[in-house]
């Protein structure tokens, strides 16, 4: 998998763009506040079908402008696909496979595999569940359409749960009803548990292995999936209909569902010890790049297709020796790699000055 070229009008600071892409190895180089991290952005966003750096997309429209348009050209094993994304500010979002519209954000999935990394991907480690259960629900639904339709119906029957559990109704009425809904919850939970459960134990050798090659094999990473946990979908589901029904006080009380793939996490150990409580901020931020390397070697496993690999700022934050590992590593596949300054080898350097490329 490639790109080949992105078009940008009117996207954060760039007016109008046109670039073209190695295969290989890209840096984005220039000063800070240039575009540099703009640029990825869009690629990325054309992989999800949506930016994880502004809560509200119109954010991306540059100044003063009506619309942002994006248009990234993809070269895959078994064809070429054209991507284009459509911002407005007074219309829905607008996104096109092929010059056709697509329905559901879910139609996206699979058209560009990709795997991005920036500094602040150290709250994969450091911070809330939700950013592991992200990272595990972004890499399965770019492997699986099904699996992103799911998470979207999970999403659905917990908020009616939730609703239920705020309304004032008879004892009787609420129990009647909640049993309606934990029976979707379990089974459409069960099968997401499974999910990042197989996916977690796909993914730990790979992680092993990259986090010794970053480490001179100085440290062993581990990963444990937490919550609830079994090796079958109805194994999982009537541990989810306990853990609903111990829960039901408690539930009731908070008014909102405390227990399910919602919930749950990813457990990371470095040498037998938990790197979010007692792991040092390189420890954190080699384990997080680790956990992204073997993401790329999942989803090529998975979907035989290498996905692009998407580095923002990334050697300001590494030492030499883990620079030199990390940059023979992106030998592997097509990979953005943004930063300041850069003296080593590229198949192709792209300097960003005020959202222009200059040549």
């Amino acid at each position: 998998m490639r790109v080949k070229n992105l078009k940008l009008n009117n996207y954060r600071n760039y007016s109008e763009l046109r670039v073209d892409f190695s295969d290989g190895l890209n840096i984005i180089k220039g000063a800070n506040a240039q575009g540099k991290t703009n640029l990825i952005e869009a690629i990325y966003m054309c992989s999800i079908g949506k930016s994880l750096r502004a809560s509200k997309e119109k954010q991306t429209i540059k100044w003063d402008m009506e619309r942002a348009y994006i248009s990234l050209d993809v070269e895959k094993k078994y064809g070429k696909s054209n991507i284009e994304i459509i911002i407005s500010k007074n219309a829905k979002k607008t996104v096109r496979i092929n010059k056709i519209p697509i329905k559901k954000i879910g139609e996206l999935m699979g058209e560009l595999n990709a795997v991005f990394f920036s500094p602040d991907e150290l709250k994969l480690i450091k911070e809330s569940p939700e950013d592991r259960r992200r990272f595990m629900d972004i890499s399965l639904s770019q492997m699986s359409k099904n699996y992103f339709y799911l998470l979207g119906k999970y999403e659905r029957v917990l908020a009616n749960r939730n609703k239920l559990l705020k309304e004032d109704l008879s004892r009787e009425k609420l129990l009647s009803t909640l049993s309606i809904w934990d029976e979707q919850l379990a089974t459409i939970g069960s099968k997401i548990i499974l999910n990042r459960i197989q996916f977690l134990q796909n993914l730990a050798p790979y992680a092993l292995l990259s986090h010794k090659y970053l480490t001179s094999d100085s440290e062993e990473l581990k990963l444990d999936y937490t919550g609830i946990i079994g090796s079958t979908e109805e194994e999982i589901k009537q541990k989810f209909l306990q853990a609903l029904n111990k829960n039901l006080e408690k539930d009731i009380k908070l008014c909102f569902t405390s227990v399910g793939p919602h919930r749950d996490d990813i457990k990371v150990s470095v040498n037998g010890i938990d790197v979010r409580t007692f792991g040092s901020q390189g420890q954190q931020r080699t384990c997080a790049l680790s956990l992204k390397l073997a993401e790329l070697e999942i989803i090529e496993k998975q979907t035989g297709e290498k996905p692009i690999l998407l580095l923002d700022d990334v050697l300001s934050e590494l030492d030499n020796s883990r620079k030199k590992r990390l940059l023979n590593f992106c030998k592997k596949t097509q990979t953005f790699l943004t930063c300041t300054e850069f003296d080593g080898l590229a198949d192709k350097v792209i300097v960003v000055s005020g959202g222009e490329i200059k040549a």
